[in-house]
């Protein structure tokens, strides 16, 4: 485990205080964001690149798939204004906006990990996984529970439609949705469903294809005593698979269903006991 780990963990303990989130409307110490969408955007390249220097010219295509001619006087006078921005709401925070000189030179944000939003979710969500490997499904629901918790919803709705924005935003929902295939998961194996079903169709309401979700709630409604429910659930999965993608009910839901007709409640728990992540790969995360 490295250090900026061990010290990320002890912040699991209470509620991170965050200078920078972008994991929902961007905000900087606890407060609004930048007026500008322009300023917004530099600044969450910034973070997402934070300690390394950021060209004019790269600034101009990672903002721009088509920049205007006059893209770096743009970005030069946002760069200027989003100082002011930061020092308005801490006097003395446009120093950690760097003006990087020599052979790279740019523009760069001195932030720590701890900091900022995105890391503590990636670490948390590791902690969480790593205890979910251990079979620790308890301590695997708490700390999941704060690593989704860091979500405050979706991940740059304002920033500029660029390829490398796009694939930002594609990386860390896909994240994202895997904490929560993962929290789920910890969730039935502690037996702690009661309002899990709620939450698993939230979840298929943004990301209706991941197949692990309809595996899930169908398991909660069979737990639950509820067989219609997860019948319903399997039926929809099938219909969804067929008509948008033209493919078979995925095969773990499909086992789902022998485990509603026969009622059979620890069936549905041991194939989702099952699927979970290995144990092999503990190692790995841990590493």
């Amino acid at each position: 485990m490295t250090a900026t780990e061990t010290a990320m963990k002890s912040e699991w303990a209470t509620e991170p205080h965050l200078l920078f989130r972008v994991l929902g409307p961007m905000e900087v110490l606890g407060g609004t964001e930048p007026a500008s969408p322009l300023r917004r955007a530099v600044l969450t390249a910034l973070l997402l690149r934070a300690g390394q220097a950021i060209t004019v010219a790269e600034f101009t295509e990672l903002l721009w798939d088509d920049p205007p001619a006059s893209a770096a006087a743009n970005i030069r006078s946002h760069l200027t204004a989003l100082r002011r921005d930061l020092d308005g709401v801490q006097p003395g925070l446009s120093r950690r906006v760097r003006t990087c000189r020599g052979s790279r030179s740019g523009y760069a944000l001195e932030v720590a990990p701890e900091e900022f939003d995105v890391p503590m979710f990636m670490v948390s969500a590791r902690h969480g996984r790593s205890l979910l490997l251990r079979g620790d499904a308890d301590r695997a629901v708490a700390a999941l529970e704060k690593t989704v918790a860091l979500w405050r919803g979706p991940f740059g709705p304002s920033l500029p439609p660029t390829r490398w924005f796009a694939a930002h935003a594609a990386g860390l929902n896909s994240a994202r949705f895997d904490a929560y295939q993962d929290l789920f998961t910890a969730a039935v194996l502690a037996d702690r469903t009661e309002t899990l079903a709620y939450r698993i169709e939230s979840a298929i309401a943004e990301a209706p294809y991941r197949q692990r979700f309809w595996e899930l709630l169908s398991a909660v409604h069979c737990i639950n005593g509820d067989a219609a429910g997860a019948l319903d659930a399997i039926g929809r999965c099938r219909r969804l698979f067929a008509d948008d993608l033209g493919l078979d009910l995925p095969p773990n839901v499909a086992a789902m269903r022998a485990a509603a007709l026969n009622w059979d409640r620890q069936e549905a728990r041991r194939l989702i006991a099952a699927q979970a992540p290995a144990p092999a790969a503990a190692s790995a995360s841990a590493a």
